[in-house]
């Protein structure tokens, strides 16, 4: 029997590598997105994109009405840490108001599964790390810096208590940095406006842009950047198939990273290095709120599942990157 899935925000940067997956698997799959940061040409053939919005509980619950889904991943939510800041009580009440719909009406359907992408903003600026590797795990205190982090850690608890009251089994995977792009070149990231070092830092290489800015180099590093874990989004894809089949027996909760890190200025190398060219950069004071280093312990999902990055190296996930940039200088408007 064929699965069936809905992705919400499965136009998105992560939910269109993911749809990709479950369709290289066979499935079936239903994307609900209301395409304000996502793109219709981010959904491959082979899925059905239904365009809505989480907040119209009408379009939601007919979609989930149409039965037989194997489980729900859902992406859709606002993003941005530093527009969390500016707006907390807008973020909490779209992040938090519209899983709790999803959820739900999850409930209300009789769905059994529930992937949620969570964050790394959890934890704020982490003070239990071990000094040797210094890698955050799941048991690291969950301290969220900023309203964003917040709403996520909201929704991990409502769908714990999902889970104890009606049984939905769920798995929250916190990301750490996702970059890269589709190792066949069909998708990639593309954001209005972009915020994620890997493309701005090809975007300053290819003179799409200004110098890009180095936020702060006197901190506790060996190079005084920050220093953070990149995660290929195909990897980020596997993941979500690997928590999935735990909820056949259980729910779960996993870090998703490569337990590496790299620093600002290694990315900008990795850049050079791999296109050949110079990336123009400048120095410029530290922003407020950033923690020196943030990486990840993927040990419990490796254990517990068996998956590993398959494109951990940063110059992979920057190739990846470069390809997807330089064949779509548009993005999907292209």
């Amino acid at each position: 029997m064929t699965r069936r899935f809905l992705v919400t925000g499965g136009a998105g940067f992560v939910g269109s590598h993911l749809v990709a997956a479950l369709l290289q698997q066979g499935a079936a799959v239903v994307v609900f997105d209301n395409l304000s940061t996502g793109h219709r040409a981010a959904v491959l053939p082979g899925a059905r994109l239904v365009t809505g919005a989480l907040e119209d509980e009408a379009a939601l619950d007919a979609v989930l009405a149409e039965g037989d889904w194997h489980g729900v991943f859902h992406f859709a939510a606002l993003s941005l840490v530093g527009d969390s800041m500016r707006d907390p009580l807008g973020y909490l009440a779209a992040n938090v108001g519209n899983g709790l719909r999803l959820i739900q009406g999850c409930v209300r359907h009789g769905v059994p599964r529930f992937v949620l992408s969570s964050t790394a903003a959890l934890f704020g600026t982490p003070d239990r790390m071990p000094p040797d590797r210094m890698l955050i795990d799941e048991a690291t205190a969950i301290a969220p810096g900023s309203p964003y982090g917040e709403s996520k850690w909201m929704l991990e608890r409502a769908l714990a208590w999902a889970g104890q009251i009606h049984g939905l089994r769920s798995a929250c995977l916190r990301y750490f940095n996702a970059a890269g792009a589709d190792p066949a070149g069909r998708l990639g990231e593309d954001h209005s406006p972009e915020t994620h070092l890997v493309p701005l830092a090809i975007d300053a290489m290819l003179g799409r842009r200004p110098e890009l800015a180095v936020f702060g180099t006197d901190y506790d590093t060996p190079d005084g950047t920050c220093i953070r874990d990149y995660i290929h989004v195909a990897d980020l894809a596997t993941a979500h198939l690997a928590a999935l089949a735990r909820l056949d027996h259980e729910s779960v909760t996993y870090n998703l990273g490569t337990a590496t890190g790299h620093s600002v200025l290694e990315v900008i190398a990795a850049v050079a290095r791999v296109s050949g060219r110079r990336v123009p950069h400048r120095l410029a004071p530290r922003r407020p709120g950033d923690p020196a280093r943030l990486v990840a312990s993927p040990a419990r999902i490796i254990a517990e599942t068996g998956w590993a990055p398959r494109h951990a190296t940063l110059d992979t996930i920057v190739a990846s990157a470069l390809n997807w940039r330089s064949t779509h200088p548009q993005g999907y408007a292209a």
